[in-house]
Order: structure tokens, then C-alpha cells, then sequence
């Protein structure tokens, strides 16, 4: 029988309630508790001080079964965790030696000197269980108080995950007698929106209980993560299977990528498979469409390179478009992006040319409003897709929206 439990969250640091830093720690221990049938009934955030740090302990030692502290285990005197609990539950803190050693010998190898509040890194609860940092130097404890499961976690996200999945979710898993294997699949598709998607598939979401389907909006695209318990990894594996074939028939036409593949490696296997190379002429984008391409691996198979068009003169001297393109109709142009990607398609050679040109910001150009943006794409059997997007948000958030435009008009073509 699986026993339920129900968790709370308590994140500490004044930094994240000055919005310096966001607290995706929390939403990622979510994540991995809902996998075990743990319910997450509260998060909070609580500054760098300790009577409120231990009035919220006070709060969440009333109403949770389990609290995942995450921050304040530092060297430093705003560190405040250990002392808030101590001052809850009177439970002693003493020197952990291997983790005294550890930080000693880290301050060995880097012929440092280890300043005397580096040790406080090393102080653990008395009876608590002691979990490896490998990543970091201050190690995670749980431990059990009035029925209450604690668990402390630096706040350092990638010492905090890594002392979850290794220390705290076999111990959940072992409080909740939870035998089952899960697993979990992450689908990504492109050119259609959450709630478009939703539609498409809402006859598989009514129905669904194992696996469970939940649709995700991404900061780029969206996604449906599929997660699935069973006896064996292999059942899990063939109940997400089968579901997927039910998800790919009402929209596997958007569908670019599974777990953490990404579209310019889904664009970079087509263009492989299909033996065919792609040119970017950049104006707008600045080398972000050809940045992105190269950082696959392999890429120099696919492409030649870019050219990082951003002046008028280098469009017309290095690309060789018209004066009378970006004179009488404009650089923001249907016109300067075909041009821009027939050209540099013909200059380095390849099979595709595509391009970027438009308004990024903060003022209009030729009477176009910030966000006008054209994008063309041409190969050499005259095929030729010019596009016209008007995007939303600031500069940055501008060119990074044309690019995974254009991942996506690629796609497009080549699937």
C-alpha cells in the first residue's frame, strides 16, 4: 500500500525575494515529487533572518509531513538554516569529519587558505542522515522530528539536484513503499501553440490515466511529458510508447524532438539524411541562426558558414544585393530577404540559403514598427518560402523568436 504524504517547500535567501535570482529549485522538486504521489501543498520564500526563518519552520512543522528546506547551509553569517531549526527542534549541531576533510582538502589543492567560517559548511544535525554533496561542499541531512521529515539541501541548484536524485528521492521513495518503476518522456513540437495542441489531442488527455499526459508551454515551442508507471522499465517504456502513436496521429506533424533533442539538431539530422547544406545571411539575428547550428556536433557536414549582414554596405558589397532593393524598397524588405538568401547561398556554396532581416529595436527603421521581421529561405531548384513575422517583447527576445522561426521554417521544408 503506498502511503500518501504531503510536502512543503521552504526556499531561504533574501536574494529571491529581491527577484535577483528566480526559484526554480522549488518548481523542480515539484516536478520530481509529483513522480512519487508526494503532494506539494505549499512553497515560500523567506528572507536571510532568523526569527522569520524560524517562525516559517514553526508554520511548516504544523501542516507538512515532509519540508524541503533549500538554501542558507553557506559559510557565510546571513546562512541561517542549521540555526533556525536548532532553535526549533533543540537538536545540537556538531562537525561532520568527512565533510570537514573534504573542504580542507579542496582548500589544499588550490593552495588556498580556508577562512574559519568555511568550517560551518561542515556542521550537520546530530542523528541526521547525511547526504554526499559531490558537486558542492555543504552536504544535505534529513531528519525526523514529531513525525516531521526535514530535509536540507544547499541552494545552489546543481548541488540540489544532484543530492536529491542520489539521497532524497530513494528515501521517499522507500517512506511511500512505493515498488513501481517510472518513467518519463519528454515530446517537443514546434509551429503550433499550447492550446492548439491540447485541442488536437484532447480526446487522448480525457481518456488518459497511465500514462499521465501534461502539456507544457516552453520558453521556446511546447512540449507533452508523458510519465508512466509500471512493474518494469519496460512496461513504463511500452505504456509511453503507445500512447506517443496515439499523440504522432492527431499532431506528429509539429513534432520535432523527444526529450531534450532540439530543433537544430532535428534540422541538422534532416539536412544529413538528406545530404544538403544551409548558408545564413544575418542581418537582424547577428549570428545567433548560425550560432546555434554549429554548436551541434558535426555540423561543418552541413554547413559552410554565415555571414553577419547587419550594414547596408556589407549587404550589398559582400551579398551582393541590388542597390535598388535596399534604396528604393528597403533593407526590411520581402524583397532583401530573398535576395540576401539567394546571394548568400551562391557565395558560400551550399544547397539552402536562408535569411534574417528586419526591426529588432528600440526605434523603427524605414517606417517598419520594432518586431517587423523578414525571413527568406531559397535552394537551387527555385524553391523560395518568404516570410513576413511581427514579433512581440524587447530586442533580445526579438532575434531569439526570428531564429527559432526560421528552426522552424526549415523544418518545415525538409521533413
Amino acid at each position: 500500500m503506498m502511503k500518501q504524504l504531503n510536502a512543503e517547500i521552504v526556499a531561504v535567501g533574501t536574494e529571491l525575494l529581491l527577484g535577483q535570482i528566480a526559484n526554480t529549485n522549488a518548481q523542480w522538486i515539484s516536478q520530481q515529487l509529483a513522480l512519487y504521489g508526494v503532494n506539494v501543498l505549499f512553497h515560500s520564500v523567506v528572507g536571510d533572518n532568523l526569527t522569520r526563518v524560524h517562525a516559517e519552520f514553526e508554520h511548516a512543522a504544523k501542516r507538512s509531513d515532509i519540508v524541503i528546506v533549500t538554501g542558507g547551509l553557506g559559510p557565510t553569517d546571513d546562512d541561517l538554516t542549521r540555526e533556525a531549526y536548532q532553535l526549533l527542534s533543540g537538536t545540537p549541531i556538531i562537525e561532520h569529519k568527512p565533510s570537514m576533510d573534504k573542504i580542507s582538502s579542496y582548500f589544499d589543492r588550490q593552495n588556498g587558505t580556508m577562512t574559519p567560517n568555511n568550517k560551518k559548511q561542515a556542521r550537520v544535525f546530530e542523528g541526521a542522515t547525511i547526504l554526499e554533496n559531490k558537486v558542492g561542499m555543504a552536504p544535505g541531512m534529513i531528519i525526523t522530528k514529531n513525525n516531521t521529515i526535514w530535509i536540507f539541501l544547499p541552494g545552489v541548484p546543481k548541488e540540489m539536484k544532484q543530492l536529491f536524485s542520489d539521497g532524497v528521492l530513494p528515501y521517499i521513495k522507500n517512506k511511500t513503499q512505493d515498488t513501481t518503476t517510472i518513467e518519463s518522456t519528454m515530446l517537443r513540437f514546434i509551429g503550433i501553440g499550447e492550446s492548439q495542441l491540447e485541442h488536437e489531442i484532447k480526446d487522448i488527455i480525457a481518456a488518459q490515466s497511465n500514462p499521465t499526459i501534461a502539456p507544457l508551454a516552453q520558453t521556446e515551442g511546447v512540449a507533452i511529458r508523458l510519465t508512466a508507471k509500471a512493474e518494469t522499465m519496460k512496461q513504463a517504456k511500452q505504456l509511453i510508447a503507445d500512447t506517443q502513436i496515439k499523440i504522432e496521429d492527431k499532431a506528429g506533424a509539429y513534432l520535432y524532438g523527444i526529450d531534450d533533442e532540439t530543433i537544430e539538431q532535428k534540422v541538422f539530422q534532416l539536412l544529413l539524411e538528406q545530404r544538403k547544406t544551409v548558408a545564413a545571411a544575418e542581418s537582424l539575428t547577428g549570428g545567433l541562426f548560425t550560432d546555434r547550428l554549429i554548436g551541434v556536433e558535426g555540423a561543418s557536414a552541413i554547413c559552410p558558414g554565415g555571414i553577419v549582414c547587419y550594414d547596408t554596405k556589407v549587404k550589398e558589397d559582400l551579398l551582393h544585393v541590388p542597390s535598388h532593393i535596399t534604396r528604393d524598397i528597403g533593407v526590411i524588405s520581402a524583397e532583401c530577404a530573398e535576395s540576401l538568401a539567394l546571394n548568400v547561398r551562391s557565395v558560400l556554396g551550399s544547397s539552402l540559403g536562408i535569411s534574417f532581416t528586419g526591426v529588432a529595436g528600440p526605434d523603427k527603421v524605414e517606417g517598419y514598427s520594432v518586431g517587423t521581421v523578414y525571413i527568406g529561405i531559397v535552394d537551387g531548384k527555385g524553391t523560395k518560402r518568404i516570410k513576413k513575422f511581427i514579433f512581440n517583447g524587447d530586442r533580445q527576445t526579438i532575434r531569439k523568436k526570428a531564429v527559432w522561426k526560421g528552426y522552424q521554417l526549415l523544418f518545415n521544408l525538409l521533413k
